[in-house]
């Protein structure tokens, strides 16, 4: 019986639900790229990080960092290939803050837990629903 994975830190949300290929009439054939492989393409390709310090930040080994990297590289080279939508989905993570999402104008954003309102600084609406796995496990 394998043991339980760890959850992966992750730093922020994506800030997008996902992309679509422009232009195209095909299905809607989709990729799901987790968060924890999100954060993981950020950490290594945008901000520049070595494998070793990325896996220290997000909190795995460099090996799982590197399977978790291959992954996100390997979903995005299918759906640009393939012509296929991208999906941000929950994954197997653990946001260090707590994160909310406006339904309104889908603004992601933290907030202190001190903070009695939680309406969107953006739109001021109260539809803000909190980011965690239990939302995306639908």
């Amino acid at each position: 019986m394998p043991r339980k994975r760890r959850l992966r830190n992750i730093t922020a949300p994506p800030g997008f639900r996902g992309y679509k290929p422009y232009g195209c009439t095909r299905p809607n054939d989709s990729v799901n790229l987790n968060y924890e492989e999100y954060e993981a393409l950020k950490l290594a390709d945008y901000d520049l990080m070595n494998h070793e310090e990325a896996a220290l930040k997000m909190d795995v080994s460099r090996a799982t960092f590197a399977r978790i990297y291959e992954s996100a590289r390997r979903k995005i080279a299918d759906a640009l290939v393939n012509v296929k939508e991208i999906r941000t989905v929950f994954g197997n993570a653990n946001l260090n803050n707590n994160w909310y999402s406006c339904k309104e104008c889908f603004t992601r954003f933290t907030v202190p837990e001190t903070l009695a309102e939680h309406n969107c600084p953006v739109c001021k609406s109260d539809q803000v629903l909190k980011i965690n796995k239990e939302n995306f496990s639908k």
